[in-house]
């Protein structure tokens, strides 16, 4: 293959490729149904032509038989009065006009039959643009629903690099942690009341552990200390024993175990 052949078929390809690539279907069939058209138009052209063409042979075929008629009629008239030759002359006319008619009657089956083909041919012709109108309009609406799905794909496909969709999805983000955040600081607000509300009852129970102290220790005897008399009617007097710290100590644990569990 010679190199300018070469170059040739690659500027027809590139040429093919530009041209496709601007080639609107809606307007190309558009513009195939009206090129249609025109042909439609001027085959309905060739087809009246064809018929006035038929009709003007068929008038000429006709008037040639009826010359010829009428020189026969004129030949036995001649013949009648005697006039041989004149009969001779009017048969002669009358053999052209004959001969004419003949010719005439052959080009006219001739027209007939094209213009049969050329009426087919119309036709057929109306059918397919008919139809074509029809399915222009529905190729325009795939055509259309084409382009729109391609344009919204092509819009789904841009949106993970687009900048507004990086921002949007920043800020559902930072939505998401402001929402953390506030939990959050909730949650420690109301881990800080009860603590408040822990305390004032720790305060409390102190209190009435330290008065409870003081009780004992006040009612706790010294270890050479005498018990205390008590009054009685005649008989002995009992006498207090001294508190064990080990009992105080096991029911002071006893105590704060009960207040634990509250």
């Amino acid at each position: 293959m010679g190199f300018f052949e070469r170059l040739s078929r690659l500027f027809r390809a590139n040429a093919n490729a530009v041209i496709s690539s601007m080639e609107d279907p809606s307007k190309i069939l558009d513009q195939s149904v009206d090129d249609m058209q025109r042909d439609l138009v001027k085959l309905r052209q060739a087809v009246a032509t064809a018929i006035a063409s038929q009709k003007r042979i068929q008038n000429q075929a006709e008037q040639a038989e009826s010359q010829s008629k009428t020189w026969y009629e004129r030949a036995e008239l001649a013949l009648k009065k005697g006039e041989e030759d004149l009969a001779r002359e009017a048969l002669t006319r009358r053999k052209t006009y004959q001969d004419t008619a003949t010719a005439l009657n052959t080009q006219l089956q001739t027209q007939s039959s094209q213009v049969d083909q050329l009426k087919k041919s119309l036709l057929q012709l109306e059918s397919k643009i008919s139809e074509a109108k029809t399915k222009k309009d529905m190729l325009k609406a795939r055509a259309q629903a084409a382009q729109a799905q391609e344009q919204l794909q092509s819009a789904v496909t841009g949106l993970g690099t687009d900048n507004a969709m990086a921002a949007f999805e920043r800020m559902e983000e930072k939505v998401q942690s402001l929402e953390a955040r506030s939990q959050a600081a909730a949650e420690l607000a109301g881990a800080d009341l009860e603590s408040q509300f822990a305390a004032l009852q720790s305060s409390d129970v102190d209190d009435e552990l330290a008065a409870l102290r003081s009780r004992l220790e006040s009612n706790q005897l010294a270890p050479n200390q005498e018990p205390i008399a008590l009054p009685a009617d005649g008989g002995p007097t009992p006498q207090l024993e001294p508190v064990q710290v080990a009992e105080v100590d096991a029911e002071l644990e006893d105590l704060k175990r009960s207040i634990d569990k509250l």
